[in-house]
């Protein structure tokens, strides 16, 4: 019987425990297996043996985690009962990893949720801490075999840290380079000189030592990721090359064993470094393209900041400063820690958790950033600065784009997998072409091993993987120039889809202007403005902004009772002692006339009709030629809550056969879009970001507009500086040029590797000079896409 322990795969000591006719090599392995057992996560061993660690069943490894101070500082979010926290963990390796640690809550009914991260090796889990302490969530994992790395003195820093591994692997290849070659020389110039042939034995043993650290440490992560493709049924780009790399390491170790020549540790090594070089080149440009990304995507968000002398003011989120008094409204996102002042909070956390209840707060509670206040306007004081990495994450939280991202997929998916296939069917049978020749004598039989090495080596994939990266990314970057703000790449490719264009109406097409707004019916006595601006003073509505500015009465800040905004209908709260309803006719009790189509909203006052804010749209600057140019690619619908009253205008300036509908409550237009895709349709929504949650979350793309609101959402893909709408043209014909480039680099790519195959094929190229060429065939990738997209948006948007 094997005595390898059946949960981690370690052999077992000398009396190892048995279970179900099994091995466990220790306890904590035993206890795990049980565990899965108990829950029905046995189906964890058929995706992956040996997938974890050793299990750690030691507490005190961990016992600084009973310091309520230390474990303050390692949470991310920490509400009494709720609590999230971020572990990094080195042994997430594999698709089994991620599906024992996102079942988290089948092991444990204190974990409400997990998400794993799988570059960074990290998993996000939100616990009840009544339930289960973060010590006793770290034994957890500890005793599954994925004890988390917590490190007290960089904790925050070293996920900031970029990985250095590439640093490392190419010093010691270039180590190794470098000597080698400078071994190799004499046999090149094949000298018979007595001490050359005396000592050639224990140079080319040398070069053996020398060869087997970049073998087994510097080439090492081509090999892991071959055998992690194979493993799962997928042919990686990472396959041809490990392939090469080994062929001819063991080519060259028979050499030396058999003492018939100096093998191709000179190219071997030559190979790793120049491939390595290339792999920096690349990671230093997409690293940087992503962090000019991750800092430019902080998107403008307005938040209403109140001065000392009580005089409100929307400034920029990234302008808050510790100390700064905020005013947040109903619907809004909290964008920092903060102390309540005033007010009764009823905070939403389920950005943060996941948990959509809100949890009531009175005046002195801690609130956390990302929480959304669901009830009135509260004013808060900031705690710290803004958090623009912690925004970031929350907005590209998985939670919220799972179900978008989950049948999508990229172009370099559909194309990598038969470009790998095509590339290993060429080498294979050129390998055999070569081994035949040299068993007819026509060619030698080294030439069989360097026609396999050559076209694995230049055909390898590697430029082909690079290109969509570095044209969206780059493209990312441009845009969010632009203040165009994309949550990841896979929405620009989404975006060069799209066949149909939604747009919300009021917020969206039209802009707030003080003077577009008229008051029809009983004169307000200033106590009653007073009033009325308290109550629209919570709101984050595009028309309650403008009737809250168009009121020039003092506003007192009043804290209201009862305060309540359906969507869809309007708003309802009490005002020192007056019951206040503003929205649509029928929410206040007012009949209206069918031909009184003017947009308005109405107002009554102690159940008393007083009249009602009457709006005559403006257009922002430029939309109908924006819907003329886009009319000819897309077919553009407008959605409106609105009546009808703007049906002759918006006709006027949109392009004949446009669909518009009036009247739609949110989930009508949620519906609507569902409806489109059933028909195939690839829709893009663009609204306020309020009452379009539903519909942007629904449709293929969701672009929200930010004007001088808080808007932040993760229901939507985007956000857009009110500012730029004009330009949405452009930013569509960008996605599709971005495709084009890509296609592009596929093809210039395609052309490289079959002249470089027809070379390698015909014994004309060596491995040596197809090793230059590879790392050279990405760097021209690299510089072409960049190249192409920035000359791109430089013609469309302009420097």
């Amino acid at each position: 019987m094997s005595n390898t322990c059946y949960h981690c795969g370690n052999e077992c000591d000398s009396r190892p425990l048995e279970l179900d006719d099994k091995i466990f090599c220790c306890l904590g392995c035993k206890t795990v297996y049980e565990l899965l057992s108990e829950n029905n996560l046995t189906s964890y061993y058929d995706l992956e043996k040996t997938p974890g660690a050793r299990p750690e069943a030691s507490s005190e490894k961990y016992a600084f985690l009973d310091n309520e101070k230390i474990v303050d500082k390692l949470l991310e979010f920490n509400d009494g009962n709720v609590q999230v926290v971020s572990l990094y963990i080195p042994h997430i390796h594999c698709s089994s990893c991620i599906w024992v640690l996102e079942n988290l809550d089948r092991l444990h009914k204190g974990v409400t949720t997990a998400l794993v991260n799988f570059p960074k090796k990290t998993v996000r889990i939100t616990y009840n801490a009544d339930m289960l302490t973060l010590k006793e969530l770290v034994l957890l994992l500890a005793h599954i075999g994925y004890s988390p790395y917590i490190s007290l003195d960089d904790y925050q820093s070293k996920k900031n840290n970029p990985n250095r591994d590439i640093y490392y692997k190419l010093g010691v290849a270039a180590f190794a380079f470098g000597n080698v070659m400078l071994l190799s020389f004499p046999e090149y110039f094949e000298a018979d000189e007595f001490w050359i042939e005396q000592y050639k034995p224990f140079f080319r043993w040398l070069m053996f030592f020398l060869s087997l650290p970049v073998m087994f440490y510097s080439a090492s992560d081509y090999f892991i990721s071959a055998y992690k493709g194979i493993r799962s049924g997928f042919l990686n780009i990472d396959i041809p090359l490990a392939l090469g790399i080994l062929a001819m390491f063991v080519r060259s170790c028979y050499d030396i064993l058999t003492d018939s020549g100096q093998g191709f540790f000179d190219s071997l090594n030559s190979l790793v470094f120049l491939l390595l070089i290339g792999k920096f080149f690349q990671q230093r440009t997409y690293d940087f393209l992503s962090f000019e990304r991750d800092y430019k995507s902080y998107f403008p968000i307005g938040i209403t900041k109140i001065h000392p002398d009580g005089k409100e003011e929307s400034v920029q989120v990234y302008d808050i400063q510790q100390g700064d008094r905020l005013l947040i409204r109903n619907q809004e996102l909290i964008p920092v820690d903060a102390i309540l002042i005033r007010g009764e909070g009823h905070i939403d956390y389920s950005f943060v958790t996941g948990e959509a209840d809100p949890m009531q707060k009175l005046s002195g509670d801690k609130l956390f950033a990302g929480g959304k206040q669901t009830q009135g306007a509260i004013e808060i004081e900031a705690l710290k600065g803004i958090s623009q990495s912690y925004l970031t994450q929350l907005w590209s939280n998985d939670v919220f784009n799972k179900d978008k991202d989950d049948d999508f997929k990229s172009l370099t998916d559909k194309v990598s997998k038969y470009f790998t296939i095509i590339i290993l069917s060429i080498s294979l049978i050129s390998l055999l072409v070569w081994i035949l020749r040299a068993y007819w004598g026509i060619s030698a039989p080294v030439m069989a091993l360097n026609v396999f090495t050559a076209v694995l080596i230049i055909a390898c994939p590697c430029a082909l993987a690079i290109s969509a990266p570095f044209t969206l990314g780059n493209m990312l970057r441009i845009f969010g120039q632009r203040k165009l703000y994309l949550k990841n790449s896979k929405v620009i490719e989404k975006m060069a889809k799209i066949d149909t264009i939604i747009f919300d109406k009021t917020g969206t097409i039209t802009t707030a202007n003080k003077s577009d707004l008229t008051y029809e019916g009983i004169s307000l006595t200033p106590n009653e403005q007073r009033v009325v601006k308290n109550t629209l003073r919570n709101s984050n509505h595009p028309l309650s902004r403008q009737v809250y500015d168009f009121l020039e009465v003092s506003d007192n800040s009043k804290l209201i009772d009862n305060f309540e905004e359906i969507t869809g209908k309007g708003i309802q709260a009490t005002v020192e002692g007056i019951a206040v309803k503003i929205g649509s006719a029928s929410f206040v009790g007012k009949h209206v006339e069918h031909n009184n189509l003017k947009t308005s909203v109405h107002l009554s006052l102690d159940n008393v009709y007083k009249g009602c804010f009457v709006f005559h749209n403006s257009y922002r600057d430029g939309i109908s030629e924006l819907f003329t140019s886009l009319s000819s690619d897309y077919e553009i619908v407008i959605l409106s809550g609105d009546n009808e009253s703007e049906q002759m205008n918006l006709e006027k300036i949109l392009p004949k056969g446009s669909i518009l509908l009036f009247n739609q409550k949110p989930e009508d237009k949620l519906l609507y879009i569902k409806h489109l895709q059933e028909k195939g349709k690839k829709v893009m929504m663009v609204g306020d970001g309020l009452n379009d949650a539903g519909a942007l979350k629904q449709s293929d793309v969701g672009i929200a507009l930010s004007e001088n609101v808080n808007v932040f959402s993760p229901a939507c893909d985007g956000i857009m500086d009110a500012s730029k709408i004009k330009q949405l043209n452009v930013f569509m014909a960008l996605t599709k040029k971005s495709m084009q480039i890509i296609k592009g680099s596929f093809v210039l790519s395609f052309l490289y590797n079959m002249v470089g195959i027809t070379f390698a094929v015909l014994g004309l190229l060596s491995p040596l000079v197809a090793a230059i060429l590879m790392p050279l065939s990405s760097i021209t990738i690299v510089l072409f896409t960049t190249i192409s997209a920035n000359v791109a948006s430089v013609k469309r948007l302009g420097k």
